[in-house]
C-alpha cells in the first residue's frame, strides 16, 4: 500500500478525495454535461443488470461522506498483486460507477424543473433582501434626524415621570407587604381571646393577599410563615375543642365550629372530636382514681402514674371505694352531659340553617355540599352515642370487678348498687342501651357479695335464735313494715311493675329525663348518699303499751266489754282473720270472742319478738337489693325463702318436736308440714355436729350453704308447771311466725313482679307449700302443754277405781268428771294469768282447748277401754258422766263442736253393737287403738257375744293390726 502511494506522489498523481477537494462545490457537485448525458444514454440500457450493478456496491460505500474510498480498496488489495485481476476489478469498479452515474442523471433530469423553480424563488429573495436594505438605510437616516431635534432634557423628564409611577406603586405595594408581615402580632392575639374564626379568616386573607405579591422574593419567606401560622391555629383549635368534652360552653364550641367551617373542615373537626371523648373519658377516670390511690397510699413512692388504669383500681382501699365511684360517675356524667349538649347545639343549628333558605329565598354557595356535611356530623353523632357508653361502661366495671366486695357492710353495698342503677338510668336515656357490661359485672359481684351476706346473716339469725328468749317485742297496734326504714324503698312505687325512677304520677304530665334536669348543672350522683338518716322510724311502744291510758285500763275486769271501741274490736277481728271485718258483729260472737281469747292488751298490738323484727329488717334489705338488681332476684329470693324457713324450723324444733308426748292418729303435723320441715332439714340445716367432719380442706360447698341446727336458750324453762310448760313463749313464738308469714303474704305481690318467668313456680311452692303451714305449727306446739297442763294419768285411776257392772241405773255421775272438770277450771285460771304477760289469741286458745278436750275424751275411751267387766247400766252410768262432763265443759269454753265427742260415744254405744254389726265397726272404725276394740268384744262376751263370735271378732282385730306390724 505505501509503496502505491508512494509512486503516486512521484507521478503528481492525486487521490480521489484529494482531487475532489480541490474541486469546487459547483465543480463536484456539477450537472452533468449533455455530451455525458448522451454518452450515458447511448449506452445499452438494461434496467436489470444496470440494478444489479448498482445492488452490488458494497454497502460501505453508501455509509457516510467521511468514508476514504482509496484508503478501503487499498487496505482489500492481497499481498501478491495480479495485473489481470487489477484491471478486471477496476473494470468492475468503473461500470459500478457508470451505473452509478447514470442512475445520478436520470434523477437530476426528472427534478429538474423543480431545480429550475427553487432557483426563481431565490432569485425573488434576492431582491428582496436588497429592498429591506434600503429600508434600513432610510431609517437610520431619519433616526440621526430625530436625534438631532429632540433636547436630551424632554426625554429625561419623560424618563424620570415613567419612574416616579413604578415607585408610587411600588411604594404601596411595600405598605401591603410590610402590613403583612405585622400579622403575626395581630394573629397571636387573636388566639389569646380565643378568637378563632377571626384569627383564621385573617390568616387566609393574608394568604390572599401574599399570592398577589408572589414575584416578590420576601413574600416567599412570608407564605411558608403563614402557612405555618395556621397549622397553629388548627393545633390550637383541636386542643380548644377537647376542652368541650369535659365543660360544654356554647358560645365556646359555636366559634370552634365556624372555623372549623372557614377551614372546610367540619367532617374531620367531628372526627377529632370523638377522638377528644374518648381521651376525656380515660383520662378522667384515671385521674380520679389516681387521687384517691395516691391520697390513700400517703407518701408511699409506688409509682400509681406509670400503671394501667385497670391496675390501678385494685389499689382502692374499702373505705375509699364509694367516695371514688360516686367521683368518678360524677365526672363520666359531665362527660356524657357535654356530648348530649353537643348534639343538642348541632340539632338546633341543623334547623336554623334549614331555616334561613326558605326565609331569605336564598341558597347558600354549596347547598349539596351543606347537607351532605350535616348527613355525617349527624350520623357520626349517633353512632358515637353507644361507642361513648361502651367506653364508659368499660371504665366503670373495670373499677366495679377491681375490688373484692364480698365484706362490705350492707348499706355502703346498697349505695354503691343505688349508684350503678343511676348510671344505668343514664346510660339508657343517653343511648337507649340496656347496660349488659354493667349488669353482667355487677351481678357478679352482687352473688359474690351477697352469698358472703346471706351467710353470715343466716349464722347471725341462729345466734338471735339460740339467744332468744321469746319474749313479747312491744310494737304499736298500728305497727306495718312500710314504717321500717329498710322497706322504705316500697313507698316510692305503688305498683310494684312499675321502678321507682319511671312511675309517672297523676300530679306530674311526664317526668323529666336526668338529662333535661341537670342540663343547666348539677349532677344526678351528688343526691346518693344524702338523706340517709333522715327518715326515723317510730315503731315501739312505750312499756309495751302505746300511752298511759292503755297501760291503766289494761287489767281491768276482762268480762267487761263497755270501754272497748268498735274500732278496736275490728282490728281483733282483722288479727284472727286476716280479712276486712264485717260492720255489724253480734254481740254473742264478741262476748264468745272475747271469753276465748285471752286478750287483755285491748290494742291487740302484733305479737312479735326482736328476733322477728330482725327477719322483716333482712327481708326489707334483701328486697332493697333485688329492686336494685334484677338479675339477681331469684338469688335474692330463695335466700329470703331461706330465712323463713330457718325461723320456721327453730320455732319446731323448740317447740314443736314432741315425739314422745304425740299420740297416733291425732293428725298434729299435716303431711304438708312434715314435707316442708324434712326438705327444710336436708337442704338448709347442716345435721353434722361441728367439726368432726370437715377435711383438711375445710367444709365441702355444700356444707357452706347450709347452717347448724338452732338450740333453745337455757334462759327458757318449758317444764314449769307454773308457766304452763312456757306457754307464754310458745305463744309469742308461733304467733311472731304467724304474723312473719302474714308479711310474707303481703310481700308477694311484690316478690311476684321482680321474680324472672321461669322461676315463678318456685315462689308459688314456697307459698302454697311453706308459708301457708306457720299456722299449722301451731298444733304440734300446744300439744305438750295440753299434755302436761291436765293429769289425765289420775283420772284414769279414778277410773278405774269406778264400778260398772251396777245392776240399777244411776242418776250421780262420778267423782273422776268432777276432777277431770276442776282440771280444766285450773287450766282456764292458768290461760288467764299467761294471757297478762302476753295476748292469747283466739286460734291459740282455740288449738290449746281442742288439745285438752281430745286428749280428755281419748282418755275418757282409755278408761273405759280398761273395764273388765260392764253392765248394760254401767255403759248407761258412762253415758251419764260424759253428758255431765260436756255440759260443764261447755261453760267453759266457746269451742264448737266439741272435738272428738263422737269418738267416745261411739264408743260407748258399741256395747249394745250386735256380732255382725261389731265386726262392721271393728272394720269401720279404726280410730280406736286394738286394745280399745279387743276390751270391747271382751265385755261384751255373755252379754249378747258369744265365745265363737268373740274369737272370730278377735281374729277380725287381728287381722287389721297385722299389717302395721
Amino acid at each position: 500500500m505505501q509503496k502505491i502511494k508512494s509512486l503516486m506522489s512521484r507521478q503528481g498523481l492525486k487521490s480521489p478525495q484529494e482531487s475532489m477537494a480541490d474541486m469546487s462545490p459547483v465543480e463536484n457537485f456539477r450537472i452533468p454535461s449533455k455530451e455525458e448525458l448522451r454518452e450515458l444514454r447511448e449506452q445499452p440500457i438494461d434496467p436489470q443488470a444496470e440494478q444489479e450493478l448498482i445492488d452490488s456496491i458494497e454497502e460501505i460505500y453508501f455509509s457516510n461522506d467521511s468514508f476514504d474510498m482509496v484508503q478501503y480498496e487499498l487496505e482489500k488489495l492481497p499481498p501478491e498483486l495480479n495485473l489481470q485481476e487489477l484491471e478486471e476489478y477496476r473494470d468492475k469498479l468503473k461500470q459500478q460507477q457508470a451505473a452509478v452515474s447514470k442512475k445520478v442523471a436520470d434523477l437530476i433530469l426528472e427534478k429538474q424543473p423543480s431545480y429550475v423553480k427553487e432557483l426563481e424563488r431565490v432569485t425573488s429573495l434576492q431582491t428582496n433582501l436588497q429592498l429591506a436594505a434600503v429600508i434600513c438605510t432610510n431609517a437610520r437616516r431619519q433616526l440621526s434626524s430625530a436625534k438631532e431635534g429632540f433636547t436630551e432634557a424632554s426625554l429625561g423628564l419623560l424618563a424620570n415621570q415613567r419612574r416616579r409611577q413604578l415607585l408610587t406603586g411600588l411604594l404601596k405595594s411595600l405598605r401591603t407587604i410590610k402590613t403583612l408581615q405585622r400579622t403575626d402580632v395581630r394573629l397571636s392575639e387573636m388566639l389569646e381571646e380565643e378568637d378563632y374564626p377571626g384569627a383564621i379568616q385573617l390568616c387566609l386573607e393574608c394568604q390572599k393577599a401574599a399570592s398577589t405579591f408572589k414575584h416578590y422574593s420576601c413574600i416567599s419567606e412570608l407564605n411558608s410563615k403563614l402557612q405555618d401560622t395556621l397549622e397553629q391555629i388548627e393545633e390550637q383549635l383541636d386542643v380548644a375543642l377537647s376542652k368541650t368534652c369535659k365543660h360544654f360552653d356554647v358560645s365556646h364550641y359555636t366559634k370552634v365550629q365556624l372555623a372549623y367551617t372557614l377551614l372546610g373542615k367540619t367532617q374531620t373537626a367531628m372526627d377529632q372530636l370523638h377522638m377528644h371523648f374518648t381521651q376525656a373519658i380515660h383520662n378522667t377516670v384515671f385521674q380520679v382514681v389516681l387521687g384517691y390511690v395516691e391520697l390513700c397510699a400517703g407518701n408511699a413512692d409506688t409509682k400509681f402514674q406509670k400503671m394501667q388504669y385497670k391496675d390501678l383500681c385494685t389499689h382502692i382501699t374499702p373505705d375509699s371505694y364509694i367516695p371514688c365511684l360516686t367521683d368518678l360517675c360524677k365526672a363520666l356524667w359531665e362527660v356524657m352531659l357535654s356530648y348530649y349538649r353537643t348534639m343538642q347545639w348541632h340539632e338546633e343549628h341543623d334547623k336554623e340553617e334549614a331555616a334561613v333558605p326558605d326565609a331569605d329565598g336564598t341558597n347558600s354557595e354549596s347547598p349539596g355540599d351543606s347537607t351532605v356535611g350535616r348527613s355525617y356530623v349527624k350520623k357520626k353523632l349517633e353512632h358515637g352515642l353507644t361507642r361513648i357508653w361502651q367506653d364508659v361502661q368499660l371504665k366503670v366495671k373495670a373499677y366495679l370487678l377491681g375490688t373484692d366486695m364480698s365484706n362490705f357492710k350492707y348499706d355502703d353495698f346498697i349505695v354503691v348498687l343505688d349508684v350503678i342503677s343511676r348510671l344505668m338510668q343514664v346510660g339508657e336515656e343517653f343511648c337507649g342501651s340496656k347496660s349488659e357490661v354493667l349488669q353482667e359485672s355487677i351481678k357478679r359481684q352482687s352473688v359474690n357479695y351477697f352469698k358472703n351476706y346471706h351467710r353470715t346473716r343466716l349464722e347471725e339469725l341462729r345466734m338471735f335464735l339460740e339467744n332468744e328468749t321469746w319474749e313479747l317485742c312491744p310494737v304499736k297496734s298500728n305497727f306495718s313494715i312500710a314504717q321500717l326504714h329498710e322497706f322504705k324503698f316500697m313507698g316510692q312505687c305503688r305498683s310494684p311493675s312499675v321502678s321507682p325512677s319511671r312511675q309517672p304520677t297523676s300530679s306530674e304530665p311526664v317526668e323529666l329525663s336526668l338529662f333535661e334536669q341537670f342540663v343547666q348543672g348539677g349532677n344526678p350522683f351528688e343526691m346518693q348518699i344524702d338523706n340517709k338518716e333522715e327518715e326515723t322510724e317510730d315503731v315501739l311502744a312505750s312499756n309495751g303499751y302505746e300511752s298511759d291510758e292503755l297501760e291503766k285500763n289494761v287489767y281491768q275486769d276482762y268480762d267487761s266489754d263497755s270501754d272497748v271501741a268498735e274500732e278496736l274490736k275490728q282490728d281483733y277481728v282483722d288479727e284472727q282473720t286476716g280479712d276486712v271485718p264485717a260492720k255489724s258483729v253480734s254481740r254473742e260472737t264478741l262476748r264468745s270472742r272475747k271469753r276465748s281469747d285471752y286478750n287483755l292488751n285491748k290494742a291487740n298490738a302484733p305479737i312479735l319478738t326482736n328476733t322477728t323484727l330482725n327477719v322483716i329488717r333482712l327481708v326489707g334489705k334483701y328486697m332493697q337489693m333485688m329492686n336494685i338488681l334484677k338479675p339477681i332476684a331469684f338469688d335474692v329470693i330463695h335466700c329470703v325463702s331461706q330465712l323463713f324457713d330457718y325461723y320456721l324450723y327453730a320455732v319446731y324444733t323448740f317447740f314443736g318436736r314432741n315425739e314422745m308426748y304425740e299420740s297416733p292418729g291425732l293428725g298434729l303435723i299435716s303431711s304438708r308440714l312434715r314435707t316442708t320441715l324434712n326438705r327444710i332439714q336436708e337442704s338448709l340445716i347442716d345435721m353434722e355436729t361441728g367439726g368432726e367432719s370437715i377435711g383438711p380442706h375445710g367444709p365441702t360447698e355444700e356444707r357452706k350453704e347450709k347452717v347448724p341446727s338452732p338450740h333453745l336458750s337455757q334462759l327458757v324453762v318449758l317444764t314449769a308447771s307454773g308457766t304452763l310448760y312456757g306457754l307464754a313463749e310458745r305463744v309469742v313464738a308461733t304467733e311472731s311466725l304467724v304474723f312473719l308469714a302474714e308479711q310474707f303474704e303481703l310481700l308477694q305481690p311484690h316478690l311476684d313482679t321482680m321474680m324472672p318467668p321461669a322461676k315463678k313456680p318456685f315462689l308459688q311452692q314456697f307459698y302454697s307449700q311453706t308459708v301457708s303451714t306457720a299456722s299449722e305449727l301451731r298444733k304440734p306446739t300446744y300439744w305438750i302443754v295440753a299434755a302436761k297442763a291436765i293429769d289425765y294419768e289420775q283420772m284414769l285411776l279414778l277410773m278405774a277405781g269406778v264400778k260398772w257392772d251396777i245392776k240399777e241405773i244411776m242418776s250421780q255421775h262420778n267423782v273422776y268428771v268432777d276432777v277431770l272438770l276442776k282440771e280444766f277450771e285450773q287450766f282456764n285460771k292458768r290461760l288467764g294469768d299467761v294471757s297478762r304477760q302476753v295476748r292469747i289469741p283466739l286460734p291459740v286458745s282455740n288449738v290449746l282447748w281442742e288439745h285438752c278436750i281430745r286428749l280428755a275424751n281419748r282418755t275418757l275411751v282409755e278408761g273405759y277401754a280398761n273395764v273388765k267387766k260392764c253392765s248394760n247400766e254401767g255403759r248407761a252410768l258412762m253415758q251419764l258422766d260424759f253428758q255431765q262432763f260436756l255440759m260443764k265443759l261447755e261453760k267453759l269454753t266457746d269451742l264448737r263442736p266439741i272435738p272428738d265427742k263422737e269418738f267416745v260415744e261411739t264408743y260407748i254405744k258399741a256395747y249394745y253393737l250386735t256380732e255382725n254389726d261389731m265386726e262392721q265397726f271393728i272394720k269401720n272404725h279404726r280410730e280406736y287403738s286394738m286394745k280399745q276394740l279387743a276390751n270391747l268384744v271382751n265385755v261384751c262376751l255373755g252379754s249378747h257375744i258369744n265365745k265363737k263370735a268373740r274369737q272370730k271378732l278377735l281374729a277380725a282385730i287381728d287381722d287389721i293390726d297385722r299389717p302395721k306390724r
